[in-house]
Protein backbone atom coordinates (compact mmCIF):
# COMPACT_ATOMS: atom_id res chain seq x y z
CA UNK A 1 0.00 0.00 0.00
CA UNK A 2 1.44 3.27 -0.73
CA UNK A 3 1.72 6.13 1.14
CA UNK A 4 -1.29 8.11 -0.44
CA UNK A 5 -3.37 5.23 -0.15
CA UNK A 6 -2.52 4.41 3.62
CA UNK A 7 -3.23 8.20 4.40
CA UNK A 8 -6.54 8.12 2.63
CA UNK A 9 -7.25 4.87 4.71
CA UNK A 10 -6.23 6.81 7.67
CA UNK A 11 -8.63 9.90 6.99
CA UNK A 12 -11.33 7.68 6.29
CA UNK A 13 -11.21 5.86 9.52
CA UNK A 14 -13.98 3.42 10.46
CA UNK A 15 -15.38 4.07 7.07
CA UNK A 16 -13.04 3.46 5.05
CA UNK A 17 -13.49 -0.41 4.10
CA UNK A 18 -17.34 0.42 3.56
CA UNK A 19 -16.35 3.10 1.19
CA UNK A 20 -13.23 1.59 -0.60
CA UNK A 21 -14.26 -1.50 -0.88
CA UNK A 22 -17.96 -1.45 -2.07
CA UNK A 23 -19.51 -1.98 -4.98
CA UNK A 24 -22.73 -0.41 -6.42
CA UNK A 25 -25.27 -3.04 -6.89
CA UNK A 26 -27.94 -0.14 -8.59
CA UNK A 27 -26.47 1.30 -11.96
CA UNK A 28 -23.18 -1.11 -13.39
CA UNK A 29 -20.39 1.20 -14.20
CA UNK A 30 -20.31 -0.29 -17.40
CA UNK A 31 -23.29 1.62 -18.28
CA UNK A 32 -21.75 4.82 -17.41
CA UNK A 33 -19.80 7.58 -19.52
CA UNK A 34 -16.19 7.40 -16.88
CA UNK A 35 -13.89 10.58 -16.81
CA UNK A 36 -10.83 9.65 -18.33
CA UNK A 37 -7.95 11.36 -20.45
CA UNK A 38 -9.75 10.93 -23.38
CA UNK A 39 -13.74 11.98 -22.52
CA UNK A 40 -13.43 15.10 -24.66
CA UNK A 41 -13.55 12.35 -27.70
CA UNK A 42 -14.51 9.93 -26.32
CA UNK A 43 -17.82 11.42 -25.60
CA UNK A 44 -18.25 15.27 -25.54
CA UNK A 45 -17.19 15.18 -29.09
CA UNK A 46 -20.26 13.41 -29.90
CA UNK A 47 -22.34 16.21 -29.20
CA UNK A 48 -23.38 19.51 -30.92
CA UNK A 49 -20.65 21.71 -29.05
CA UNK A 50 -18.48 23.38 -31.32
CA UNK A 51 -14.52 22.83 -31.67
CA UNK A 52 -13.90 26.29 -29.32
CA UNK A 53 -15.88 24.76 -26.65
CA UNK A 54 -14.04 21.10 -27.22
CA UNK A 55 -10.30 22.85 -26.44
CA UNK A 56 -11.69 25.08 -23.45
CA UNK A 57 -13.13 21.56 -21.74
CA UNK A 58 -9.23 19.73 -22.90
CA UNK A 59 -7.68 22.98 -21.39
CA UNK A 60 -9.17 22.55 -18.01
CA UNK A 61 -8.70 18.92 -18.38
CA UNK A 62 -4.92 19.53 -19.26
CA UNK A 63 -4.01 21.76 -16.06
CA UNK A 64 -3.33 21.71 -12.80
CA UNK A 65 -2.32 18.23 -10.81
CA UNK A 66 -4.73 16.61 -12.47
CA UNK A 67 -3.65 17.23 -15.88
CA UNK A 68 -4.26 14.32 -18.22
CA UNK A 69 -6.38 11.81 -15.63
CA UNK A 70 -10.16 13.26 -16.80
CA UNK A 71 -10.80 14.24 -13.66
CA UNK A 72 -11.11 17.53 -12.39
CA UNK A 73 -10.18 19.89 -8.46
CA UNK A 74 -11.68 23.24 -8.99
CA UNK A 75 -11.53 26.31 -6.33
CA UNK A 76 -14.90 27.95 -6.54
CA UNK A 77 -14.98 31.21 -4.70
CA UNK A 78 -18.04 33.02 -4.71
CA UNK A 79 -19.30 33.10 -1.34
CA UNK A 80 -18.21 36.62 -1.05
CA UNK A 81 -21.95 37.70 -2.87
CA UNK A 82 -23.45 34.31 -1.63
CA UNK A 83 -22.45 34.67 1.98
CA UNK A 84 -21.01 38.06 2.14
CA UNK A 85 -17.43 39.05 2.35
CA UNK A 86 -17.42 39.57 5.89
CA UNK A 87 -18.99 35.96 7.01
CA UNK A 88 -16.30 34.35 4.10
CA UNK A 89 -13.25 36.33 4.75
CA UNK A 90 -12.54 37.23 7.87
CA UNK A 91 -11.09 33.84 9.02
CA UNK A 92 -8.29 34.50 6.43
CA UNK A 93 -8.67 38.02 5.22
CA UNK A 94 -5.75 37.79 2.47
CA UNK A 95 -8.85 36.37 0.04
CA UNK A 96 -10.82 40.06 0.51
CA UNK A 97 -7.59 40.68 -2.12
CA UNK A 98 -8.88 38.98 -5.49
CA UNK A 99 -5.61 37.78 -6.60
CA UNK A 100 -4.57 35.73 -3.60
CA UNK A 101 -8.42 33.60 -4.77
CA UNK A 102 -6.17 32.66 -7.88
CA UNK A 103 -2.93 32.29 -6.43
CA UNK A 104 -4.58 29.89 -4.17
CA UNK A 105 -5.60 28.14 -7.30
CA UNK A 106 -2.72 27.79 -8.85
CA UNK A 107 -0.43 26.99 -5.63
CA UNK A 108 -3.18 23.98 -5.02
CA UNK A 109 -3.04 22.36 -8.54
CA UNK A 110 -6.53 23.35 -9.29
CA UNK A 111 -7.91 23.02 -13.11
CA UNK A 112 -9.41 25.97 -12.79
CA UNK A 113 -10.92 28.94 -10.60
CA UNK A 114 -14.25 29.77 -10.44
CA UNK A 115 -15.46 32.97 -9.33
CA UNK A 116 -17.31 36.49 -9.82
CA UNK A 117 -17.00 38.49 -12.95
CA UNK A 118 -15.00 41.62 -10.14
CA UNK A 119 -12.65 38.97 -8.77
CA UNK A 120 -11.42 37.59 -12.06
CA UNK A 121 -11.68 40.78 -14.10
CA UNK A 122 -9.81 42.45 -10.96
CA UNK A 123 -6.23 40.45 -12.48
CA UNK A 124 -7.43 38.52 -15.53
CA UNK A 125 -4.09 40.20 -17.94
CA UNK A 126 -2.06 38.58 -15.67
CA UNK A 127 -3.41 34.93 -14.45
CA UNK A 128 -6.19 34.12 -17.37
CA UNK A 129 -3.48 32.88 -19.42
CA UNK A 130 -2.05 30.56 -16.54
CA UNK A 131 -4.92 28.92 -14.95
CA UNK A 132 -8.68 28.45 -16.88
CA UNK A 133 -11.02 30.67 -15.59
CA UNK A 134 -14.63 29.97 -14.94
CA UNK A 135 -16.48 33.47 -14.36
CA UNK A 136 -20.11 32.71 -12.18
CA UNK A 137 -22.53 35.18 -14.39
CA UNK A 138 -25.21 34.56 -11.32
CA UNK A 139 -25.79 35.45 -7.71
CA UNK A 140 -27.96 35.30 -4.48
CA UNK A 141 -27.30 38.94 -3.50
CA UNK A 142 -27.29 38.56 -0.13
CA UNK A 143 -28.37 42.32 1.77
CA UNK A 144 -31.77 42.73 0.41
CA UNK A 145 -33.57 42.25 3.59
CA UNK A 146 -35.57 39.87 3.91
CA UNK A 147 -33.23 37.74 1.80
CA UNK A 148 -35.21 36.74 -1.22
CA UNK A 149 -33.15 34.19 -1.90
CA UNK A 150 -32.92 34.34 -5.82
CA UNK A 151 -30.51 34.10 -8.16
CA UNK A 152 -30.06 37.37 -10.48
CA UNK A 153 -27.69 37.99 -13.69
CA UNK A 154 -24.62 39.95 -12.45
CA UNK A 155 -23.49 40.43 -15.90
CA UNK A 156 -23.47 38.83 -19.30
CA UNK A 157 -21.48 35.77 -21.66
CA UNK A 158 -19.92 38.34 -23.82
CA UNK A 159 -18.02 40.26 -20.49
CA UNK A 160 -16.96 36.43 -19.72
CA UNK A 161 -16.00 35.91 -23.12
CA UNK A 162 -13.70 39.19 -23.12
CA UNK A 163 -11.84 38.86 -20.22
CA UNK A 164 -10.36 35.33 -21.00
CA UNK A 165 -13.01 32.57 -19.49
CA UNK A 166 -13.00 29.26 -20.51
CA UNK A 167 -15.88 28.62 -19.02
CA UNK A 168 -19.43 30.26 -17.38
CA UNK A 169 -21.09 29.23 -14.10
CA UNK A 170 -24.54 29.74 -13.41
CA UNK A 171 -26.83 28.95 -10.52
CA UNK A 172 -30.60 27.30 -10.46
CA UNK A 173 -32.47 27.14 -7.24
CA UNK A 174 -34.73 24.35 -8.60
CA UNK A 175 -38.16 24.06 -6.55
CA UNK A 176 -38.40 27.59 -6.09
CA UNK A 177 -41.21 30.40 -7.07
CA UNK A 178 -38.32 31.93 -9.29
CA UNK A 179 -36.77 28.95 -10.60
CA UNK A 180 -39.05 29.14 -14.06
CA UNK A 181 -37.45 32.41 -14.39
CA UNK A 182 -33.68 31.14 -13.44
CA UNK A 183 -34.24 28.28 -16.15
CA UNK A 184 -34.88 30.42 -18.76
CA UNK A 185 -32.28 32.67 -18.38
CA UNK A 186 -29.37 30.31 -17.67
CA UNK A 187 -30.73 28.61 -20.82
CA UNK A 188 -29.89 31.80 -22.64
CA UNK A 189 -26.97 32.05 -21.59
CA UNK A 190 -25.28 29.21 -21.63
CA UNK A 191 -26.53 28.84 -25.68
CA UNK A 192 -24.84 32.39 -26.10
CA UNK A 193 -21.63 30.96 -24.21
CA UNK A 194 -21.54 27.91 -26.63
CA UNK A 195 -21.54 30.00 -29.40
CA UNK A 196 -18.50 32.26 -27.97
CA UNK A 197 -16.83 28.44 -27.38
CA UNK A 198 -17.14 28.77 -23.22
CA UNK A 199 -17.83 25.61 -21.21
CA UNK A 200 -21.12 26.11 -19.59
CA UNK A 201 -21.51 25.17 -15.49
CA UNK A 202 -24.67 24.55 -13.64
CA UNK A 203 -25.00 24.88 -9.91
CA UNK A 204 -27.59 22.65 -9.87
CA UNK A 205 -29.29 23.56 -6.34
CA UNK A 206 -32.48 23.14 -4.09
CA UNK A 207 -34.17 26.17 -2.78
CA UNK A 208 -37.78 25.59 -1.21
CA UNK A 209 -38.92 25.62 2.45
CA UNK A 210 -40.95 22.61 1.60
CA UNK A 211 -38.52 20.48 1.36
CA UNK A 212 -37.23 20.75 4.86
CA UNK A 213 -39.42 18.65 7.46
CA UNK A 214 -39.15 18.37 10.87
CA UNK A 215 -37.36 15.02 10.30
CA UNK A 216 -35.20 16.07 7.71
CA UNK A 217 -34.01 18.05 5.42
CA UNK A 218 -34.34 17.06 1.40
CA UNK A 219 -32.83 19.80 -0.37
CA UNK A 220 -29.94 17.14 -0.57
CA UNK A 221 -32.25 14.01 -1.33
CA UNK A 222 -30.87 11.98 -3.69
CA UNK A 223 -34.08 11.51 -5.91
CA UNK A 224 -34.82 15.35 -5.93
CA UNK A 225 -31.59 16.40 -6.56
CA UNK A 226 -31.29 14.06 -9.06
CA UNK A 227 -34.12 15.55 -10.70
CA UNK A 228 -32.50 18.77 -10.66
CA UNK A 229 -28.94 17.39 -12.24
CA UNK A 230 -31.70 16.04 -14.99
CA UNK A 231 -33.28 19.35 -15.50
CA UNK A 232 -29.90 20.77 -15.65
CA UNK A 233 -28.38 18.48 -18.33
CA UNK A 234 -31.76 19.30 -20.46
CA UNK A 235 -30.67 22.92 -20.68
CA UNK A 236 -27.28 21.99 -22.05
CA UNK A 237 -25.12 22.28 -18.94
CA UNK A 238 -21.74 20.68 -19.82
CA UNK A 239 -20.72 19.63 -16.02
CA UNK A 240 -23.26 19.34 -13.29
CA UNK A 241 -22.24 21.05 -9.65
CA UNK A 242 -24.33 19.20 -6.59
CA UNK A 243 -24.76 18.83 -3.36
CA UNK A 244 -23.63 15.37 -1.98
CA UNK A 245 -26.37 13.36 -1.38
CA UNK A 246 -27.14 13.01 2.38
CA UNK A 247 -30.66 11.20 2.43
CA UNK A 248 -33.37 9.37 -0.09
CA UNK A 249 -37.18 9.44 -0.49
CA UNK A 250 -38.18 13.45 -0.83
CA UNK A 251 -40.74 12.45 -3.25
CA UNK A 252 -42.22 10.02 -1.53
CA UNK A 253 -41.48 11.83 1.82
CA UNK A 254 -43.29 15.18 0.77
CA UNK A 255 -45.93 13.42 -1.12
CA UNK A 256 -45.26 15.72 -4.31
CA UNK A 257 -44.26 15.06 -7.74
CA UNK A 258 -43.85 11.84 -9.59
CA UNK A 259 -41.28 8.58 -8.87
CA UNK A 260 -40.87 4.40 -8.95
CA UNK A 261 -40.74 2.41 -6.64
CA UNK A 262 -37.74 1.08 -8.22
CA UNK A 263 -35.75 3.73 -7.90
CA UNK A 264 -35.29 3.23 -3.86
CA UNK A 265 -35.81 -0.56 -4.13
CA UNK A 266 -33.39 -1.64 -7.39
CA UNK A 267 -31.46 1.87 -8.46
CA UNK A 268 -30.34 3.35 -5.29
CA UNK A 269 -30.68 0.24 -2.83
CA UNK A 270 -29.74 0.45 1.04
CA UNK A 271 -29.45 3.64 0.54
CA UNK A 272 -25.20 3.54 0.58
CA UNK A 273 -23.84 6.86 -0.36
CA UNK A 274 -22.15 5.65 -3.55
CA UNK A 275 -25.30 4.41 -4.52
CA UNK A 276 -26.83 7.53 -3.61
CA UNK A 277 -23.89 9.82 -5.90
CA UNK A 278 -24.43 7.10 -8.68
CA UNK A 279 -28.18 8.11 -9.23
CA UNK A 280 -26.66 11.65 -9.33
CA UNK A 281 -24.33 10.63 -12.61
CA UNK A 282 -26.91 8.86 -14.11
CA UNK A 283 -29.49 11.54 -14.31
CA UNK A 284 -26.19 13.43 -16.05
CA UNK A 285 -26.98 11.41 -19.02
CA UNK A 286 -24.94 8.77 -17.30
CA UNK A 287 -22.12 10.63 -16.66
CA UNK A 288 -21.90 12.64 -20.59
CA UNK A 289 -22.50 15.63 -18.56
CA UNK A 290 -19.84 14.72 -15.53
CA UNK A 291 -21.06 15.54 -12.41
CA UNK A 292 -18.86 17.32 -9.49
CA UNK A 293 -19.79 17.20 -6.06
CA UNK A 294 -19.15 20.28 -3.89
CA UNK A 295 -17.05 20.26 -0.84
CA UNK A 296 -19.50 22.27 1.29
CA UNK A 297 -18.41 24.44 4.57
CA UNK A 298 -15.58 24.74 6.64
CA UNK A 299 -16.12 23.34 10.06
CA UNK A 300 -12.61 23.50 10.98
CA UNK A 301 -10.66 20.22 12.54
CA UNK A 302 -12.77 17.77 10.31
CA UNK A 303 -12.35 19.62 6.64
CA UNK A 304 -9.81 17.24 5.30
CA UNK A 305 -11.07 13.85 6.37
CA UNK A 306 -14.35 15.38 5.29
CA UNK A 307 -12.90 16.40 1.52
CA UNK A 308 -11.15 13.02 1.35
CA UNK A 309 -14.54 11.14 2.00
CA UNK A 310 -16.18 12.98 -0.16
CA UNK A 311 -13.85 12.70 -2.88
CA UNK A 312 -13.56 9.30 -2.70
CA UNK A 313 -17.75 8.73 -2.48
CA UNK A 314 -17.65 11.16 -5.84
CA UNK A 315 -14.93 9.48 -7.43
CA UNK A 316 -16.07 6.10 -7.20
CA UNK A 317 -19.39 6.81 -8.09
CA UNK A 318 -18.44 7.87 -11.39
CA UNK A 319 -18.52 11.66 -10.79
CA UNK A 320 -15.46 13.60 -12.26
CA UNK A 321 -14.36 15.81 -9.41
CA UNK A 322 -14.40 18.16 -6.57
CA UNK A 323 -15.15 21.71 -6.43
CA UNK A 324 -13.81 23.02 -3.17
CA UNK A 325 -13.74 26.52 -1.93
CA UNK A 326 -14.63 27.13 1.99
CA UNK A 327 -12.84 24.28 3.48
CA UNK A 328 -9.86 25.61 1.65
CA UNK A 329 -9.29 29.46 1.53
CA UNK A 330 -10.70 29.91 5.06
CA UNK A 331 -7.40 28.74 6.46
CA UNK A 332 -3.45 29.67 5.67
CA UNK A 333 -2.83 29.63 1.81
CA UNK A 334 -0.34 26.80 2.94
CA UNK A 335 -2.66 24.60 4.47
CA UNK A 336 -5.52 25.20 2.00
CA UNK A 337 -2.95 24.14 -0.82
CA UNK A 338 -2.32 21.05 1.03
CA UNK A 339 -5.98 20.26 1.19
CA UNK A 340 -6.05 20.68 -2.27
CA UNK A 341 -3.76 18.43 -3.24
CA UNK A 342 -5.19 15.18 -0.44
CA UNK A 343 -8.47 15.79 -2.69
CA UNK A 344 -6.38 15.53 -6.11
CA UNK A 345 -4.82 12.75 -4.46
CA UNK A 346 -7.72 10.83 -4.46
CA UNK A 347 -8.49 10.84 -7.78
CA UNK A 348 -4.61 10.41 -8.43
CA UNK A 349 -4.56 7.09 -6.64
CA UNK A 350 -5.11 4.22 -8.75
CA UNK A 351 -6.51 1.82 -6.24
CA UNK A 352 -9.84 4.16 -5.16
CA UNK A 353 -11.55 2.77 -8.63
CA UNK A 354 -15.20 2.80 -9.52
CA UNK A 355 -17.34 1.08 -7.67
Amino acid sequence: MSTVTSKIHELLGAEADALLSYQAKGFDKSLLHVPGPDFVDRVLAHSDRNPQVLRNFQQILNTGRLAGTGYVSILPVDQGIEHSAGASFAPNPIYFDPENIVKLAIEGGCNAVASTFGVLASCARKYAHKIPFMVKINHNEFLSYPNRYDQIMFGNVEQAFELGAAAVGATIYFGSEESTRQIQEVREAFHRAHELGMVTVLWCYLRNPGFKTAEKDFHTAADLSSQANHLGVTIEADIIKQKLPTNNGGYKALKFGKTHDKVYSELTPGDHPIELTRYQVANCYMGRSPLINSGGESKGASDLAEAVKTAVINKRAGGMGLISGRKAFQRPMKEGAALLHAIQDVYLDASVTIA
